[in-house]
């Protein structure tokens, strides 16, 4: 058996152009599960339309996402698995909480309604549902960003004014254009007959005996580094023994690279299209967590468990004190007038990209992938913050073979 396993080969009936097409088409959806007509990629409609019938069975057969395409609108009703993928950018579960509030609110409103009138309803809708909501500024830039949000999926469209508006707490006024038929999309139980009604054979539940490797795709898919030890036993099996075919079935449906390690594996999509958060980065607070990955994995030996680094929160300051130190015209000074601001920029910073992990208030652990990146410094003459394109370099530690990060 070759590294293609006995998976079906969804795109192998197809012509070479049209199986790219169909994979553009894949990779779109993956990094946005809505597309509609007046939002990003709306060329892309007419293809995902041509092509919906392969792209339903591609994504219920290997991932187990139900996807619904008509003409102007595409969508894919990713599932939520247990630490699986990363939320909006920028939200806080405050912002989650309105989301789901303003949605709700919504259901009761007609195709328009004036921005005043949304806010009082949300409110309401906190009220029947117990959660207590304020005028405080940091209540007001959640709803905003659940609003913003709702635009940008193209649920809300800005008539007249903003919704950036409910921000600032002032008198201004908008009117909020309501698409029904993208709102129902949302969060919204999905049945056979809201999927495709002529290919139903292609969204039936994957079967029992394929389950185990469907959620093992969907980590892969979704999260940068899966961890052996971080998953179910069926599933961390059934990565080690299926991972050339696997590697093999990401790259020719989605085009990411997967690298496989003692520890766990890696997926990266060299194009960085679906790559919602790079590292490392020219910020100062990317550069700074990046230098600060060797001191903090030389504090603590490897857990024989899984490989990972226990870090106290509490050490992560004084290393950014001290790269602060050495290299004191390396840094933005708006980013040096709080110390314990940057480092808790950093331990963010590396959370969110899936360095770290967080065990508890005061411990993260550093995951093998910390090893991956070996900086080399050099100082600059100004001040400056760099750019981008002056970025420490990368130097990667996969060679050939299965060894530990």
């Amino acid at each position: 058996m070759d590294e293609r396993g006995r998976h079906m080969d969804l795109l192998g009936d197809l012509p070479h152009i049209e199986a790219a097409q169909v994979r553009r088409c894949a990779r779109a959806l993956l990094r946005q599960p809505l597309l509609h007509a007046d939002g990003p990629e709306a060329e892309l409609l007419p293809l995902l339309y041509r092509h919906r019938a392969v792209l339903r069975r591609l994504f219920a057969a290997y991932l187990g996402y139900p996807l619904r395409v008509e003409r102007r609108f595409a969508r894919l009703f990713k599932q939520r698995d247990d630490g699986g993928g990363r939320g909006v950018s920028g939200f806080t579960p405050r912002s989650y909480a309105y989301l789901a509030l303003t949605l709700a609110a919504l259901v009761e409103v007609g195709r328009q309604v004036l921005l005043s009138q949304l806010v009082a309803n949300v409110r309401g809708a906190a009220a029947e549902a117990g959660i207590a909501v304020s005028d405080d500024p940091v209540e007001l830039r959640a709803l905003a960003a659940a609003l913003r949000h709702l635009v940008t999926l193209g649920v809300l469209e800005e008539t007249e004014g903003s919704v950036a508006a409910v921000a600032s707490g002032g008198p201004e006024e908008a009117l909020i254009t309501v698409d029904a038929e993208l709102l129902g999309l949302m969060g919204r139980p999905v049945r056979t007959s809201d999927v495709d009604s002529t290919d139903r054979a292609g969204h039936q539940p994957p079967a029992v005996g394929r389950v185990v490797g469907v959620l093992a795709r969907r980590r892969l898919a979704e999260d940068p580094v899966v961890l052996y030890a971080d998953l179910p036993i069926e599933e961390a099996d059934y990565l080690r023994y299926h991972h050339r075919q696997e590697s093999y079935w990401l790259d020719r449906y989605f085009g990411l690279q997967v690298e496989a390690r003692a520890e766990g594996m890696v997926a990266t999509d060299p194009d960085e299209y679906l790559t919602d958060l790079s590292f490392p980065g020219g910020s100062t607070v990317a550069r700074m967590a990046l230098l600060a990955l060797e001191p903090l994995l030389a504090m603590s030996k490897p857990r024989e468990v899984d490989g990972c680094h226990a870090v106290s929160v509490s050490q992560i300051r004084p290393v950014c004190a001290d790269l602060v130190k050495r290299h004191p015209s390396g840094w933005a000074k708006s980013e040096l007038a709080n110390l314990d601001a940057l480092a808790s920029k950093v331990t963010g910073l590396v959370l969110q990209v899936g360095i770290a992990r967080r065990v508890s208030d005061d411990v993260v652990v550093l995951v093998p992938a910390a090893h991956r990146w070996l900086p080399k410094v050099e100082e600059k003459s100004n001040a400056a913050e760099p750019a981008a394109s002056d970025n420490v370099d990368e130097l990667t530690l996969f060679g050939e073979g299965e060894v530990p990060w």
